[in-house]
């Protein structure tokens, strides 16, 4: 069974930087698509980005693209998602998911296309 933590999260100024983790244990997580999902209270759930393990092509949702980055090391079983040039519309729970899918992303990550979910990490940005 795949495992899932996210570390990172915090309070940071609007214009700061904050870098997520995504660990995994129990299964190298090269085996995955892996995505990291925000949500903030009264919205719904949105994929932000993903990155394949098919052939390490990545998807980034506009309203953060140029600002973060997803990437990940095989070697430490861990994917990260860096945070700059943070927003007040960024404060949210961030979750990490993997899931089954063998090709090239080229489109925002469906909560419904992911098996594996960590627990989620508070991401807030003020002032």
């Amino acid at each position: 069974q795949l495992q899932l933590v996210e570390s990172g999260g915090g309070l940071v100024q609007p214009g700061g930087t904050l870098r997520l983790s995504c660990t995994a244990s129990g299964r190298t997580l090269d085996s995955y698509v892996v995505a990291w999902f925000r949500q903030s209270p009264g919205k719904e759930r949105e994929g932000v980005s993903c990155i394949s393990n098919y052939d390490g092509s990545i998807y980034t949702v506009d309203s953060v693209k140029g600002r973060f980055t997803i990437s990940r090391n095989n070697a430490k079983n861990t994917v990260y998602l860096q945070m700059d040039s943070l927003k007040p519309e960024d404060t949210a729970v961030y979750y990490c998911a993997a899931g089954w899918y063998e090709g090239t992303v080229n489109r925002a990550p469906d909560g419904r296309e992911y098996t594996y979910w960590g627990q989620g990490t508070q991401v807030t940005v003020s002032s």
